[in-house]
């Protein structure tokens, strides 16, 4: 905070004031953060420019830069021998360290692979890797050319997969022969193969060999290393405005189809790199490791640009957290000596139930900050991982973002020295952050001790701009339901203190695993099962995965299929078109869904079911034929199968 506070802001003192300016002296604050965290072509001349209401968000205009410049050849000219990437490969004891001149060479021969071969400033390459060094390098290597990318999680299904290129209009894939994870091997060529039978746009396709094994190779397809091979070490990077693309990273909605949102240069990567600082006090020599995929937004700002941007050395976390066996991460923070450890509650939840003695086994003395996110964490994994993983020693920050937020928004850390952290809390606002809860007409709660919808009331460098070619969508979305304010779809609490809590989704999307799908997404899966009449889908509390998923499935009339036969085939079905973690936990058999008289399916009341809340079902006049419901409740007693 010393170091933001000599970047002129005279007389701001100390936390809390410097919070305050940030949020009433917004421009100032960013302005003197830009100008000191970023390396610049030409300088910008707006600082921002940006209309809520209409979804307009433009920042430091005029400024032009490249992302990669600031990620590598600015550390290269001072430090080029320090490790930017471990691969924590999937076998424990095989990392492989990459420093920041190696990861140069490799960015800018890649870059130069992709110029030669046709990618031009302004297209989108689609990138279906797993977490390793050439994953990272093919970010990059856009970023240095000018082009954008599109990283898709490598646990989607192929189905997935070709949405999501035919929406981002990809003409170049890049992608490994095979990945590793958790001992076992996946097929993620087959996969590609499989997604560009219906996938026009795609003429290339690069294969890096990430196992020693052959894979069907077709005329489009490119050996990638070999490939590298021929480039020249140093590649021209692109001027980029600040306002360019970056990258598209697909995420769910309450409708079935995931909307690409748009992230831009300099706000983005300034945004990353400065919560990447403060919230986890991250500092010259520290180890960070975060264990999310490279897949997701936490792997995009806090794997890859964050920890680069600030000259770090950061883990990519290619297994899970129980391979070879539940000491795997604490195994891996004593061997590769982690400062900062962010995973998710999923997996604390996970490990906890194997008990303390697979931490204490490992010596985890250099822990200094421990993160948590993806979903709200609960007190007890919380009180966990603070007692039994940090001994008590280190601050857990319970960090509140998004894919839309492009960076940590609401968290503990950074505050006045030894303010409190209460557990299960992401507490306070980053700064430039400035949260609101609204009612349900949307007015503004300004006293404490009060729930709401949470919306934020100024744009922020690191916000999403757009839905690729779909502005409305995101205006819709994000802009209108509370006019000149980001409402983020999260309901929140603020306790008597002023802290925040969150308290979950407010539409029809779930988290599973910190993973979030739209319930929409999976009932147009299943609903195209030709034995399904109609479906519902809710989230339900899950002990491990946070929520779990649960489906109410109405058959055709005259369909005499076993239950058991017909939940299998189901679940196929969604792993295959969508992935694993979206796959129903519980599937009910059901003769009708509750429905409004418009025909509106009630979600509300079938969760209330499902939490067997069955006092919380509140009024049911409004529904077609309420006995829908008592019949439900008869059924769940007797027929609910765990899949």
């Amino acid at each position: 905070v010393k170091r933001l506070q000599a970047a002129g802001f005279e007389g701001v003192c100390g936390h809390s004031a410097l919070q305050e300016f940030s949020v009433s002296n917004s421009a100032s604050f960013w302005a003197a953060a830009a100008r000191q965290r970023l390396n610049w072509i030409s300088p910008f001349h707006t600082t921002q420019d940006c209309d809520l209401s209409r979804g307009e968000i433009k920042w430091f205009e005029g400024g032009k830069l490249n992302v990669s410049v600031n990620c590598l050849d600015r550390h290269v000219h001072t430090c080029p021998e320090r490790v930017a990437l471990i691969w924590e490969r999937d076998e424990p004891g095989s990392e492989v360290k990459i420093t920041y001149r190696q990861l140069l060479e490799m960015t800018c021969r890649l870059g130069n692979m992709l110029r030669r071969r046709g990618v031009r400033k302004g297209d989108c390459v689609t990138i279906y890797m797993p977490p390793c060094p050439l994953a990272v390098a093919s970010m990059l290597a856009c970023a240095r050319i000018g082009a954008a990318h599109n990283v898709v999680f490598a646990g989607f299904s192929a189905e997935a997969l070709a949405e999501r290129i035919r929406d981002a209009q990809s003409s170049t894939v890049i992608t490994v022969n095979q990945g590793v994870r958790g001992g076992k091997v996946t097929e993620l060529k087959k996969a590609v193969d499989t997604a560009l039978q219906s996938c026009p746009t795609v003429q290339q396709v690069f294969v890096a060999m990430r196992t020693e094994n052959p894979v069907a190779m077709t005329a489009r397809d490119i050996v990638m290393e070999e490939e590298m091979q021929k480039e020249d070490l140093v590649c021209e990077p692109a001027a980029m405005d600040s306002e360019d693309v970056l990258f598209l990273l697909y995420t769910s909605g309450s409708t079935g189809k995931p909307k690409g949102l748009v992230h831009t240069q300099a706000g983005y990567l300034l945004y990353a790199a400065l919560t990447h600082k403060y919230v986890f006090n991250y500092s010259d020599g520290d180890v960070f490791g975060c264990v999310a995929d490279i897949g997701w937004i936490t792997g995009h700002s806090y794997s890859v640009y964050g920890p680069l941007a600030n000259g770090g050395t950061t883990v990519l976390f290619e297994s899970t957290p129980i391979y070879p066996d539940p000491g795997r991460y604490w195994e891996m923070v004593q061997r590769l000596k982690i400062n900062q450890f962010y995973g998710a509650p999923t997996a604390l939840r996970l490990l906890l139930k194997y008990g303390d003695q697979w931490v204490h086994k490992y010596d985890r003395s250099t822990l200094k900050t421990l993160g948590s996110v993806g979903e709200p964490i609960n007190t007890e994994a919380w009180e966990w991982y603070h007692r039994v993983v940090g001994d008590g020693r280190c601050p857990v920050v319970d960090t509140w973002w998004q894919t839309e937020t492009g960076g940590i928004c609401i968290t503990p850390r950074p505050s006045e020295p030894d303010a409190e952290i209460v557990p299960g809390m992401a507490m306070r606002p980053f700064f430039g952050i400035e949260p609101v809860l609204m009612d349900t007409e949307g007015k503004v709660l300004t006293s404490n001790d009060t729930s709401g919808a949470l919306c934020i009331a100024q744009p922020w460098p690191g916000m999403a701009r757009t839905i690729h070619n779909d502005h409305q969508r995101f205006t819709e979305t994000y802009c209108q339901p509370y006019p000149g304010y980001f409402f983020t779809g999260d309901g929140a609490y603020r306790s008597k203190e002023g802290y925040y809590q969150i308290t979950g989704r407010l539409d029809d999307v779930i988290n599973v695993s910190g993973h979030r799908i739209g319930t929409a997404e999976i009932e147009d899966v299943v609903n195209q099962y030709s034995a399904v009449a109609e479906s519902a889908i809710i989230g339900y509390p899950h002990n491990i995965k946070g929520q779990g998923v649960y489906a109410f499935v109405v058959l055709k009339k005259g369909v005499n299929a076993q239950e058991e036969e017909l939940s299998r085939q189901l679940n196929n079905m969604v792993s295959k078109k969508i992935a694993k973690y979206a796959c129903p936990d519980f599937i009910q058999f059901v003769h009708r869904l509750p429905k409004t008289r418009s025909g509106k399916i009630m979600r509300r009341v079938l969760r209330k079911v499902v939490e067997q809340d069955l006092n919380g079902l509140g009024d049911l006049s409004t529904l077609d034929d309420p006995a829908a419901v008592e019949e439900i409740i008869q059924e769940k007693k007797i027929g609910q199968k765990e899949i």
